[in-house]
């Protein structure tokens, strides 16, 4: 997987290389098919380098990727994405977003078809932010539209879906976006099958909120657990964790 870089001597030349890394991932992930989709990540307050329209993404090049600022002005050899706005918007509603990612993946793409999102079937949907994934309604794509019903569908959440058309995902970098865009296929998935064997347990509230509290320090090496006791170990004179 990728990793966004920050500016400074050679970021925006890393930063684009980044965008069309992440394009690549997609497609090697099996996430994205032809040119759907896009990849963006921000540059600065103002700026954010996406992915241009109608571009193959095995033929992409760095300087293909567009400088866009906050007022819809773009720099460099081909024309942004058709869905710029949704990346616009989420850049100047939430300073904490480093990187975008829209698919059309398989699965979450068709569950977004039947217009309905990913309830708390699997405690694991904590990983978009909150205790479900929503969907957003139908608009066509290219369109404002289109970005304020996502903006909506994204508030206190890391990812969406579009009715009728794809997936959402944000992060703080490119690693974090992708990653989330692959876990939402997979909990699409497992949803769909899931739904296929009857009744479904959806975790209740009250669930979901020690799943969000837990995910707070998931995956950190910092995270506390007062039953697990870091052991001394004299090849790397490493001290042992105090009880």
């Amino acid at each position: 997987m990728t990793r966004a870089a920050t500016t400074g001597p050679g970021g925006d030349e890393t930063l684009r290389a980044a965008v069309v890394e992440g394009c690549r991932w997609l497609v090697g992930n099996g996430l994205v098919v032809g040119t759907a989709g896009n990849v963006s990540a921000r540059r600065d307050a103002e700026h954010f380098f996406v992915s241009p329209t109608g571009t193959p993404y095995h033929a992409l090049r760095p300087e293909d990727v567009a400088l866009v600022d906050l007022d819809g002005r773009w720099r460099g050899g081909r024309r942004p994405s058709s869905e710029w706005r949704i990346h616009r918007d989420l850049y100047r509603a939430r300073p904490e977003i480093g990187a975008v990612v829209h698919t059309h993946s398989r699965e979450a793409t068709a569950l977004a078809c039947t217009g309905r999102g990913i309830p708390a079937f699997h405690y694991q949907v904590a990983a978009a932010g909150g205790a479900d994934v929503r969907c957003a309604p139908y608009r066509p794509f290219g369109t404002q539209a289109l970005s304020e019903a996502a903006l909506v569908a994204l508030a206190g959440r890391r990812a969406c879906l579009l009715a009728n058309h794809g997936v959402l995902c944000v992060g703080a970098d490119l690693d974090a976006a992708l990653g989330l865009a692959a876990e939402i296929e997979d909990l699409a998935a497992k949803y769909r099958i899931a739904l296929g064997l009857g009744r479904i347990e959806i975790l209740d509230a009250a669930q979901m909120r020690e799943v969000l509290d837990r995910f707070a320090t998931y995956g950190r090496q910092d995270g506390a657990d007062p039953d697990l006791v870091h052991a001394a170990d004299p090849s790397d004179g490493s001290p042992e964790e105090p009880r």
